[in-house]
């Protein structure tokens, strides 16, 4: 273009240089004035040829545009313009501004403006447009009319000039900025030139937006810089931007810069999980498509608890990526974060892959297992409370195992797990056993793994024992004593330190036994299961009741039982007297009722025993009584020696009575034939018990009935010489008789003399009287003595027999005041035994009684005077002076000492000293 190319709108312009032209979208077109060819111009307008708006022509706010060429310049150049701007009271004509278009884009913001009236004269300014080709701009100048319609605008000498304008900066070129969206876009803007202070300087947007400048740096005195910062951009405001100064003088404006705003990238679709484990987890990245712009030059990995405030950044090279130390069971939130370059070039995090590690195995076993509470059936324990840490997954199990042994050995176990609800650290064991072993383990698992804990061993409390068990209660009754045992309680519940057995009588067959008894009670220690009860009575049922002790007290009781056996019976025959009578086919006895031991009498019997010698008697130390009955044709039939000669109801003997042995009577289907006189017999009174099938028996020898003869028997002098010592004696005697009748005959001879009969019959007789009679004292005397030697032995016997445990007591019993002393009849004899005139033998005193009373019913009985004169007051001294002559009639009297049986029960007897009395 030419150096001063423009519109000076004289009439000899060069059209060519000057192309211009109205606005379409104004509201009314400048006016061309040429102030030669207008005689009446106005003094207000100025003279020449220029544009002028009239204000007061136009309504307020009304436009008129102008166009200027459009420009494409390729060095720096300069466009400057005049303007007139007068009102002649000084008010504002309006609003005169210059706008740079670029080409094909929109008019903008005005880059110069003037108002006000500013004089009557014409005022220069320049516009130092930085734009070059291939850019195209074209000027236009705008005048808005002003509310007062006063004055007048006029524009005049639009020139290009190919120089830099010297009223207005020039702007180096403006570079494009790139920023990422979110972050602060900064147009640093250098121009070069003369700058007035007044300089405003500006950055205007090509929509039209104008943003003051932040910062002028005068880096010499014709070169500055103009900073300009648009705050967190987005993508919204990408746009082109320029710098422009105004001043009056003029303006500078640079070319368009475009903004360029960068959406950050981010994935479309999450991360994708390749495989998880309890402290990792192996994904891939999944960032073929993204929303934002590239290019992507940084992948990261973002992840995050989905329940914790922390989040980590791991930088990824690979598509796959691992993820280490995690933690267990736990929910992860993990995100892909793409970056391209520049600031704030990390986009969002992508769609978050949500995903949980596994399970890892348990820590250990919860520790600190200890009890807080112990009873006997329930035991109630605690434990420390579980962590993450110690389980290591959030879900889990801890059970409650236990075990102990049921009953008294260790084959049978009672087992039991139960799980515990969550977060619960306490429980209650119930319905256990007393005073057990409670092995307790705790067991923690998830579903990677447990782990179990030591066994805790607790003892439960003692409790009360349980019962013993009644079928474990054996016992042994005996008569008068029970061996009890039993067996410890099936469940003890604690340690037995005590047994007690209480026992009382509560039923009895024997009448004199007091029923119910008094209630007696035994301890045992702990080691004993057993106690034998003495002192019972027989027959008679006891009800025990056995129970245990621990340190808790008594359990329940075991009742039974328990029935003593019967007794044999017992008689009372002490010191009997001898038989009530006798005579040779029949004795009178006293029968007195037995006293029954634990059962009542239920039968008496009278058995009579032939009185044979000694190696074919019964021995009653070798068997029982006469447990089997046996009638007199029986007995003859089986050649026995005894037989049972009556059988009495036990209702019929309540008091003692008579009973004749002989009497030829029945009892009970039983014979009682009368006695043979040439017959020794001993008679047994026998009583019996029966309860319940069993049976007791007892008998006791009453009586002694001796065999009548017609020479007394010389006594034994021992058990096996008793029959040769008799026969020795009636030889002896004979022998004496014989040898004194030889003698007399002889001598009767020899003398010559004739032999008195009559007086040797008589002197026979006196002597023989005499001697026998002394003979007969003698062995009295001596009979009297065996008779108490074998009653002695016989006692013994029967005592020692008890003593050897036969529990079937059968005892004979025989009284000493019933077995000597029995005179021998004479066979045929009636009436007394004793001779009228003739010394009967010496009398015992156990047999005194019987004497006195036999005397008082027998015939020819009495004292003689030896009797008599024995009684007054005799001793010693007298014996021997009144025996003087008389040894032929007296027997040698011994002092003995005896033994007086109690008299009809009488307890105070005691041992005397008694002589045998004539």
């Amino acid at each position: 273009s030419l150096s001063a190319a423009g519109c000076t709108f004289e009439e000899d312009g060069d059209p060519n240089q000057c192309e211009y032209s109205q606005g379409e979208d104004d509201d009314f077109g400048w006016e061309l004035v040429r102030s030669y060819m207008m005689p009446h111009l106005t003094a207000d307008l100025p003279h020449g040829s220029y544009l002028m708006v009239n204000s007061s022509q136009h309504a307020p706010g009304q436009k008129a545009h102008l166009l200027f060429q459009a420009l494409s310049e390729n060095d720096t150049h300069c466009l400057q313009f005049s303007y007139f701007m007068y009102s002649r009271d000084g008010h504002s004509p309006g609003t005169l501004s210059a706008y740079v278009r670029v080409t094909g884009g929109p008019v903008g913001s005005a880059v110069w403006n003037a108002s006000g009236s500013h004089g009557h004269q014409w005022h220069q300014a320049e516009l130092a447009v930085s734009l070059f080709w291939p850019s195209e701009y074209q000027v236009l100048f705008e005048a808005v009319v002003s509310s007062e319609r006063r004055g007048y605008l006029g524009l005049d000498d639009i020139l290009l000039l190919n120089y830099p304008c010297s009223k207005a900066p020039h702007f180096s070129r403006l570079g494009d900025v790139e920023v990422n969206a979110g972050q602060n876009a900064t147009f640093q803007c250098v121009a070069a030139g003369k700058a007035a202070e007044a300089e405003r300087f500006l950055m205007q947007r090509q929509s039209g937006e104008v943003v003051p400048a932040a910062s002028v740096k005068h880096i010499s005195h014709r070169r500055f810089l103009a900073t300009f910062q648009l705050d967190e951009v987005s993508k919204g405001e990408q746009d082109l931007y320029r710098c422009v100064t105004q001043s009056s003088r003029g303006s500078g404006v640079s070319n368009f810069a475009e903004l360029i705003v960068k959406e950050p990238p981010t994935p479309i679709a999450p991360p994708q999980l390749l495989r998880a484990g309890s402290t990792y987890l192996i994904i891939q990245l999944n960032t073929n498509s993204i929303i934002g712009d590239g290019p992507i030059v940084r992948k990261e990995i973002e992840y995050r608890m989905t329940s914790g405030p922390w989040s980590e950044v791991h930088a990824v090279n690979m598509q796959t990526y691992k993820l280490w130390h995690l933690d267990p069971d736990t929910e992860y939130e993990i995100s892909v974060l793409l970056t391209r370059p520049g600031e704030g070039g990390t986009g969002k995090p992508g769609p978050p892959l949500i995903s949980r590690t596994k399970c890892a195995e348990p820590m250990r076993a919860p520790k600190g297992l200890v009890f807080s509470e112990i009873q006997s059936r329930q035991l109630t324990l605690q434990w420390e409370p579980l962590g993450y840490n110690l389980t290591r997954c959030h879900t889990y199990t801890v059970s409650l195992c236990y075990r102990y042994f049921v009953g008294t050995g260790h084959n049978q176990t009672f087992r039991e797990c139960v799980k515990m609800e969550r977060n619960a650290n306490r429980y209650t064991i119930k319905n256990l056993l007393p005073y057990k072993n409670i092995h307790v383990k705790l067991i923690l698992s998830n579903p990677e793994g447990r782990k179990e804990g030591k066994e805790v061993i607790f003892q439960t409390d003692e409790d009360v024992p349980g019962g013993i068990a009644s079928e474990s209660l054996t016992f042994t009754p005996l008569e008068d004593m029970i061996f009890l045992k039993w067996e410890e309680p099936v469940e003890p519940n604690g340690l037995i330190t005590q047994y007690e057995i209480s026992y009382q009588s509560i039923e009895s067959s024997d009448p004199a036994v007091n029923v119910p008894g008094p209630r007696r009670t035994v301890s045992k220690l702990r080691n004993e299961t057993y106690h034998v009860f003495s002192n019972l009575h027989p027959g008679t049922t006891y009800l025990f009741s056995v129970r245990a002790r621990t340190g808790k007290g008594f359990g329940q009781t075991a009742l039974t039982e328990i029935t003593t056996n019967i007794s044999a019976p017992t008689f009372d025959y002490g010191d009997m007297p001898s038989p009530l009578s006798e005579s040779e086919s029949t004795i009178t006895v006293l029968l007195r009722p037995a006293q029954g031991r634990g059962a009542p009498i239920s039968t008496y019997q009278v058995i009579v025993e032939e009185d044979r010698p000694r190696k074919l008697k019964r021995e009653l130390g070798g068997q029982e009584c006469f447990p089997v009955p046996l009638t007199f044709d029986d007995a003859m039939s089986r050649g026995s020696v005894h037989y049972f000669g009556a059988e009495l109801p036990a209702s019929s003997l309540t008091e003692a009575k008579p009973f004749t042995v002989g009497d030829n009577q029945t009892y009970s289907g039983y014979w009682n034939p009368p006695l043979e006189p040439k017959k020794a017999y001993l008679i047994y009174f026998q009583a019996m018990s029966n309860l319940k099938g069993e049976t007791r028996l007892n008998c006791v020898r009453i009586a002694r009935k001796a065999a009548c003869k017609e020479s007394k028997r010389p006594l034994e002098v021992s058990q096996h010489s008793e029959e040769m010592g008799l026969i020795l004696g009636i030889c002896a005697g004979g022998l004496i008789v014989l040898i004194i009748l030889l003698g007399a005959i002889i001598i009767v001879i020899r003398k010559g003399k004739p032999v008195n009969m009559t007086k040797a019959t008589i002197n026979y007789r006196h002597e023989k009287t005499h001697m026998m009679s002394a003979i007969d004292r003698s062995f009295t005397d001596q009979s009297t003595l065996q008779e108490d030697e074998r009653l002695g032995l016989s006692f013994m016997d029967t005592h020692n027999y008890g003593n050897r445990g036969d529990q079937r007591s059968s005892v004979v019993n025989e009284s000493s005041s019933l077995l000597g002393g029995s005179p021998r009849r004479q066979c045929g004899r009636k009436g007394s035994p004793y001779h009228t005139g003739q010394l009967h033998p010496a009398v015992r005193v156990a047999d005194l009684l019987q004497h006195i009373n036999q005397m008082k019913t027998a015939e020819g009985y009495g004292f003689k005077q030896e009797y008599e004169s024995f009684f007054e007051g005799w001793d010693a001294s007298k014996k021997k002076d009144k025996t003087k002559g008389r040894q032929d009639h007296v027997s040698t009297y011994d002092r003995h000492r005896v033994k007086l049986h109690p008299l009809l029960g009488d307890p105070n007897s005691d041992y005397i000293n008694a002589n045998y009395i004539d």
